[in-house]
């Protein structure tokens, strides 16, 4: 038997629609343009889209790295982005355009989030008991207010600042999988339209990230669907999920016949596809270790309220596994903890997956926090960002005028040769984003609302606000210590004016789009090059000296802000 939930129609009113919408766009928005492509995912993703842009054909079916014939990745996210550079680079600039795309992911990402919980939240299991005199909210109301919850939740998650305001093929991605979701709970109702969306969610899914994960998402999708509605409805989700899904994954390999690539080509990118550089057919110990590690920090807020939610959603039913808000965030968060354990080359990024299925069931798991634990969640908020915005008011003070000295020296130990400047308009988007955190805590703390994301308003507005204060007071030195812009540059004086090629083989990735796109030299893996460029010296040499190369250092250099890192230019000799 299902408890009943006991909520008065005052505890679940909505949030002002405008407030929402414009939280979730300063969030998404704020950082994605005015500066250089970042190291090191950034950097990649911007570099590969570049090279599609301004590439021949070739370039275009296969996405790499200009210089670099080696497939980054499915090709979906780099087409996107490069379409993007070529149409509105123009305008606004090329890499605020391949950034665009990912502002534009994200936003999209969110309005799946919140359309999925509101149709989960109006589902009859779901709804709090019908009072005897009323006063109970009704369906539609409930639904938008698990819904907002649910947004503010996933824009909270500390985690995602970063990652989705990168030029990353995993905003197309995680687009897919909050598309995926939209599609199995909007087919309920409308099956047929249901089923649709989710073939298109997986195709996307499987054109940005691998084979692998579109399966092993895929599978998951259509248990739920199954084990949730009637065989009849079932069916007709099924049937258009299988020929969408089957349609676009047969996309890129119609591109290969079209651009008539060799079985050679094809055979690479069908083993890249699959992920097999990436999983294997076994659980890696140093991934769960970095998961266990790991997952606590960077999906915080989310994960106690996660499984708070899940905790509750079990106690409070004796048919969970039949509840759709159980049951499809569940099974997809536990598809994506399988992909992440079997990963061998795991990194943090990989996590910002398991947030939208997490963010769904901790909604759900608002109405059943206790009044001591909403005033821990708050408190601690209110403090932690409290003391994070007067730090990074205070590191801008100290860069900008020096005051207080100690805490401007070690500005200038760490970020040497950056020279800050005043810019009042920033300085105003900082001081309007204070305020308005400011107005937001006082609203918090003295009207003491009884709405049940109250919560969150506090957390999810402090991540906004930490975000927009790092991409207007500190944008100048985090660019100033994340680009290649100024090595690169510099790189581009100490070579020689008569140079036929340089030999790139030894630069990471990131190194070489970064340097392709600020010099356009011509940098490719040839060892035959007159030149060679390189940031691991001893592997040059170690190249040199198999193929009877004598290497002669003509300019060595760094980023400022990286003291490890040498770059170092060498011209080649053949002995």
């Amino acid at each position: 038997m299902n408890k009943p939930l006991k909520l008065t129609a005052a505890s679940t009113a909505s949030m002002p629609r405008l407030i929402i919408f414009a939280v979730t766009c300063i969030y998404a928005l704020s950082g994605l343009f005015g500066h250089d492509p970042w190291k090191n995912d950034d950097a990649v993703g911007f570099g590969t889209m570049w090279m599609v842009a301004h590439g021949n054909l070739h370039d275009f079916i296969f996405p790499h790295i200009a210089g670099r014939d080696i497939l980054i990745g499915p090709p979906l996210p780099y087409w996107i982005g490069g379409l993007s550079i070529h149409y509105l680079g123009p305008i606004i600039g090329e890499v605020n355009a391949a950034r665009l795309m990912s502002g534009i992911f994200f936003l999209a990402s969110t309005t799946a989030i919140w359309y999925s919980t509101y149709l989960l939240g109006r589902r009859k299991e779901v709804q709090p008991m019908t009072f005897a005199l009323g006063g109970e909210p009704s369906s539609k109301e409930f639904g938008k207010t698990i819904a907002d919850g649910s947004l503010l939740i996933f824009l909270a998650c500390v985690g995602l600042a970063v990652r989705v305001h990168e030029a990353s093929p995993l905003l197309t991605e995680l687009f897919g999988l909050c598309v995926l979701i939209y599609g199995i709970v909007r087919g309920f109702d409308k099956p047929f339209q249901g089923g649709a969306i989710g073939g298109l969610a997986i195709g996307i899914i499987a054109l940005s990230g691998s084979l692998w994960t579109a399966v092993l998402l895929g599978i998951p999708s259509l248990i739920s669907v199954i084990l949730l509605n009637p065989k009849k409805v079932s069916m007709q989700w099924v049937l258009p999920f299988l020929i969408i899904s089957g349609l676009m994954l047969s996309i890129w390999p119609l591109s290969w016949r079209l651009g008539s690539a060799s079985n050679e080509q094809i055979e690479l990118a069908i083993f890249n596809w699959w992920g097999i550089y990436e999983f294997k057919g076994f659980i890696h110990l140093d991934s769960v270790e970095f998961l266990g590690i790991n997952f606590w920090s960077y999906t915080w807020p989310v994960w106690p309220l996660f499984f708070l939610g899940v905790y509750v959603g079990f106690k409070n039913s004796s048919i969970s596994w039949r509840m759709a808000h159980l049951c499809i965030p569940i099974f997809l968060f536990i598809a994506q903890i399988i992909l992440l354990i079997f990963n061998q080359d795991l990194n943090e990024r990989f996590l910002m997956l398991l947030i939208p299925p997490m963010a769904i069931i901790s909604a759900f798991g608002l109405p059943y926090l206790r009044r001591g634990l909403i005033s821990f969640i708050d408190w601690l908020s209110l403090l932690s960002f409290t003391i994070l915005a007067g730090f990074i008011w205070t590191i801008w003070f100290a860069k900008l005028t020096g005051i207080p000295a100690v805490t401007a020296n070690n500005v200038a130990r760490y970020i040497p040769g950056f020279v800050a400047h005043f810019e009042p308009i920033k300085l105003i988007i900082a001081l309007i984003i204070t305020t308005i955190w400011v107005l937001i805590v006082r609203w918090r703390v003295s009207r003491s609302p009884k709405v049940i994301w109250r919560c969150l308003v506090i957390s999810a507005s402090g991540t906004t606000l930490m975000w927009v204060l790092l991409m207007t007071l500190w944008l100048p030195t985090i660019n100033y210590a994340k680009t290649y812009e100024p090595v690169a540059r510099r790189f581009a004086k100490a070579l020689p004016q008569t140079v036929n090629c340089v030999d790139s083989s030894y630069l990471g990735d990131a190194q070489l789009a970064s340097f392709a796109y600020f010099t356009k030299l011509r940098l490719e893996d040839n060892s035959n090059c007159e030149f060679k460029l390189t940031h691991s010296s001893e592997e040059a040499k170690a190249a040199a000296l198999l193929n009877h190369q004598r290497l002669t250092l003509i300019w060595e250099d760094r980023r400022d802000s990286d003291r490890d890192e040498r770059l170092r230019l060498y011209r080649v000799t053949q002995q």
